[in-house]
């Protein structure tokens, strides 16, 4: 696809979208990333055909069902059923066809007896049960998503997400919205990252992501200082320890030196099992003078979906006021309770003072800065992302019970 590629005449003009090439091929789960006005509806539009550009190409090849925008061609006095019937039948369905497909759409959204109703009494998160029902009912072959999930209640969003990834694994292409990075990197295998309608990056979504999320800090860096013209933290500081990380920014003024995984005894180590103690040793350092520093941890899986973490400032441990040239370690421990596999641990650093983290500021924050592996325990196996310790209780209840009836109760932990 190749859209907005301006002539020098026009380069005062403002574009949604500019000089974008790209090509999605068949069966690929692809994300769209940015800001809102980055250009990211607008493209979305244009891959659906509901807008032209004006200059490029776009060339769409198979069944294609577009989710873009709340409600589009819903009539607002026709019953759900009604909907589903007009909206199947100009994705391409035949009568018979849409006949078979009804029990499902109404399955699907599981709205209950709305779906006999006119949608203008609905909420919208059934309208977008609804759509999603219908877009997805057409077996599609490629399905177009812009934000509409964000509007249904967790319980919808997370059965959409695991349809999106059944569909995906079946052959569909796919082009998400969605300002949910978990979401970008669970169901997406490539995404474009967009800002002010022109691409930063394109690429593995991991990577896509993580680019993404640097920008927004760095941008939010830049916004705390925009009225300080001589504000001594616009000078990026040179990070004086190269660390092994998969991305590093932030302004440098505090630096992380080192950040190492230790076992029980306190010592480095790369594998844990379940219900041990693990703990991500961090060495910082001060360039400047620098106060309410908070050090962070966030803790993700080998898909690069962010599990647990936490940070100083929320755990009220205070930092030491640092001098430059002055060092301290901080340390996070916490229990083994995941599943077998392999976690990185990312770092960053931080000035926040104020409870609604209104004044963050962020000094460095290194991805990925260090691994470890969590081994098979013969007596705990973890099915799901955690294990969490529950305690569990039986009662035994007689059929008939009577006053003098025994119960048993049995508890384990």
């Amino acid at each position: 696809m190749n859209f907005f590629r301006p002539n020098p005449v026009e380069a005062e003009r403002l574009y949604a979208l500019r000089d974008i090439s790209l090509e999605i091929p068949k069966g690929t789960s692809f994300g769209l990333l940015g800001r809102n006005g980055a250009g990211k509806s607008t493209l979305m539009q244009i891959i659906a055909g509901t807008m032209r550009p004006s200059q490029g190409t776009v060339h769409v090849s198979g069944r294609l069902s577009p989710l873009l925008e709340l409600g589009t061609g819903f009539n607002p006095d026709f019953t759900g059923i009604e909907n589903a019937r007009l909206n199947a039948a100009v994705l391409g369905l035949s009568r018979a066809e849409i006949k078979r497909k009804e029990q499902e759409i109404a399955d699907f959204a599981d709205i209950g007896e709305f779906i006999d109703r006119p949608v203008k009494t609905y909420s919208s998160g059934m309208f977008a049960r609804l759509a999603f029902a219908v877009a997805i009912s057409v077996d599609p072959e490629i399905l177009l998503v812009d934000e509409i999930l964000a509007v249904g209640d967790m319980g919808f969003q997370q059965k959409c997400l695991n349809r999106l990834r059944e569909m995906r694994e079946d052959g569909l292409t796919l082009v998400f919205v969605s300002h949910s990075p978990d979401a970008v990197k669970s169901v997406c295998d490539r995404a474009l990252f967009l800002d002010h309608g022109q691409s930063i990056y394109v690429g593995e979504a991991d990577a896509a992501v993580d680019r993404y999320l640097a920008f927004v800090r760095e941008q939010s860096n830049a916004d705390q200082l925009r009225h300080e013209e001589e504000h001594p933290w616009k000078r990026p500081v040179p990070r004086r320890a190269p660390l092994d990380a998969e991305l590093r920014y932030g302004s440098g003024h505090v630096q992380i030196m080192r950040a190492d995984v230790l076992d029980e005894q306190g010592e480095p180590a790369r594998t844990f099992i379940y219900g041990s103690t693990a703990t991500v040793e961090v060495e910082i350092e001060s360039t400047i003078d620098a106060a309410d520093l908070c050090v962070n941890l966030l803790v993700r899986d080998a898909t690069g979906v962010d599990l647990f973490g936490t940070g100083t400032f929320d755990e009220k441990v205070v930092l030491h006021t640092m001098k430059p040239g002055d060092r301290q370690v901080i340390r996070f421990s916490f229990p083994v309770i995941t599943r077998v596999g392999t976690y990185g641990a990312t770092v960053s650093i931080t000035r926040v003072s104020r409870a609604d983290h209104s004044d963050v500021f962020l000094f460095d924050q290194a991805e990925g800065i260090c691994h470890y592996n969590v081994s098979p325990h013969s007596n705990r196996p973890v099915h799901y992302k955690f294990h969490v310790s529950t305690s569990v209780t039986s009662e035994m209840l007689a059929e008939h019970p009577t006053s003098d009836t025994t119960i048993e109760d049995v508890t384990t932990q």
